[in-house]
């Protein structure tokens, strides 16, 4: 028996090992690819060995990426069975390339929310590449750690951490715009608060006028079209504000080719605009789904009937959280291989960058790979081991991403996307525990009261045993009566435990799992200057080696 379990054993984790093994040379596949297509691309360039080593640590990044923070746009739905993982990957995939490459600007900031000031390496190109290096190795390098230690962190803290420490290896402490700093370090708190609080709203809206409801599916039919409907508009907003920002002229002129639809092509979309169009898909979605779900058959009168109602608009989150996403983050990824690319073939540095499609392509293929490859772990930490997720609380948490970047883009606020989607898993599961602790106090109450009249009937017994012990003649009558109370004592002490464990365990009660908590906290807190250490580091070392 012992001899078939071993062999069972070593079956497996020769299976693991393979799978590792494969996962990892398709990883290495990749990255050499790109480091050869950068070598034999730049042929004629200076320095075109440091650039090709550049492309591989942006490919390393873009991997990370995609393994860690892709986790959060798709991780709610698979925890919550709307989406299979597989089905997951390849829709986060797509998007998420798509994304980068459709709607990822043309143009990045080289320095990362202008953290650095370039000004203090004097003109000089080398040591500001060798900082560049750092700063994406050092990123790269703890969003890998990460990943493998299941904490979903921010990338874009990972790589302002990195810059941050490589700027003050190469020109010292007063190269970094500290007012910068403290914003962003101000949205260690501000991402994860505003996530739970509008994704606790979300749900006990729901709860509220459905779920909570005798007839669910009436009050669904009349509040699921309008909820959906606030999801879409908040989506699209988002979606215009922050994906479609390097095709907006293209945008605007599709639409002026609809009769009745004139508009001023701008570089980029206003707020307003944003809203508007967001406003008017939202209205469609909700006549549409209003009239579908009224001629929808009769569903059973339950909470999982309500849930399944969530599923398609939970794929749609998905998709449009992933499109952004790619869009947005990719500059993570690319941003300092951009301005390596620029520093190397223009000889000096600036404070912004084109970005060629070959670096573009890195960054948008490689957190496709990185996701495909390394992702699935992230995803069941997001989707299943913090909290237990269903349709209707993922649905909370993606409103929860959407809204919050929409409402903190516009009041300035620094907020990570990854914070604000673990913030709102952390909201509804606090939620939930707080709904059970309301639905249960009556019971504690009633237990307390019992305790009380438990133990003065307790005090009462003992005090009746200590008078008949002391009397010196006892009747056979007395000594009966000595022994019942030992008993009926006995029973009391028993009845008295018995509510306190129930009280315990109605109070201890935790739909959020305290030490995913604490070591995801830990994380977010260290992510900075962990990355900015390892980039000093790494500076140091590239510096010696060139020098």
């Amino acid at each position: 028996m012992e001899i078939e379990t071993i062999k069972k054993l070593e079956k497996e984790a020769l299976k693991k090992s393979g799978t590792d093994l494969t996962r990892l040379g398709l990883a290495l596949f990749f990255m050499i690819g790109v480091l050869t297509y950068t070598f034999l691309n730049n042929g004629g360039i200076s320095n075109n060995l440091f650039l090709a080593v550049a492309a591989l640590i942006g490919a390393y990044m873009a991997m990370n990426i995609g393994a860690n923070d892709v986790a959060n746009n798709v991780g709610p739905a698979v925890g919550s069975r709307a989406m299979t993982l597989t089905m997951a990957i390849i829709v986060a995939a797509i998007f998420e390339a798509a994304g980068a490459l459709i709607a990822g600007g043309e143009v990045v900031k080289t320095i990362k929310k202008g953290i650095i000031d370039i000004s203090a390496f004097g003109g000089n190109p080398d040591p500001f590449i060798w900082a560049m290096m750092a700063a994406l190795l050092a990123a790269a390098l703890w969003l890998n750690f990460a990943t493998a230690m299941k904490a979903p962190v921010s990338t874009t803290h990972s790589i302002v951490g990195g810059v941050m420490g490589a700027g003050i290896a190469a020109a010292g402490f007063s190269i970094v715009s500290w007012a910068t700093m403290a914003k962003i370090a101000a949205s260690w708190v501000i991402s994860p608060l505003l996530g739970g609080i509008i994704a606790a709203a979300f749900l006990f809206a729901i709860k509220k006028s459905i779920l909570f409801k005798d007839d669910k599916i009436k009050a669904a039919k009349e509040y699921v079209p309008l909820f959906v409907a606030i999801m879409s508009w908040a989506f699209v907003t988002y979606l215009v504000l922050k994906g479609l920002k390097k095709i907006w002229p293209q945008v605007v002129e599709i639409l002026n080719m609809i009769p009745l639809i004139s508009m001023e092509i701008t570089k980029k979309p206003s707020f307003l605009t944003a809203l508007i169009i967001g406003a008017i898909i939202g209205i469609t979605v909700y006549l549409v789904l209003r009239a579908k779900l009224a001629t929808q058959k009769e569903m059973k009168n339950s909470k999982e009937s309500v849930n399944t109602l969530f599923t398609i608009p939970l794929i749609f989150a998905a998709a449009l959280l992933s499109f952004a996403h790619g869009a947005n983050d990719v500059a993570n990824a690319i941003g300092p291989l951009a301005a390596i690319n620029d520093a190397v073939i223009h000889g000096g540095i600036s404070t912004k960058a084109s970005i060629p499609l070959w670096v573009m392509g890195v960054g948008a293929f490689g957190i496709a790979i990185g996701l495909a490859l390394y992702g699935p772990k992230l995803i069941k930490t997001v989707g299943s081991e913090i909290t237990e997720l269903d349709q209707v609380r993922a649905f909370s948490i993606a409103m929860a991403a959407s809204i919050t970047v929409i409402i903190a883009s516009q009041l300035g606020l620094p907020v990570s996307s990854t914070h604000i989607a673990i913030g709102g898993v952390f909201g509804v599961g606090f939620l939930r525990e707080y709904l059970h602790l309301t639905k249960t106090t009556t019971t504690i109450e009633d237990d307390k009261e019992l305790i009380a009249n438990e133990k003065n009937q307790l005090n009462a017994l003992k005090n009746e045993l200590k008078t008949l012990t002391a009397q010196k003649d006892k009747d056979v009558e007395e000594y009966k009566r000595i022994v019942e109370l030992y008993r009926l004592i006995e029973k009391e002490e028993k009845v008295i435990k018995s509510a306190k464990k129930q009280i315990k365990k109605v109070q201890k009660v935790e739909y959020v799992k305290r030490d995913a908590i604490k070591k995801i906290i830990a994380a977010w807190l260290i992510t900075v200057p962990a990355a900015a250490v390892l980039a000093a580091l790494l500076f140091f070392t590239i510096r010696g080696i060139m020098l």
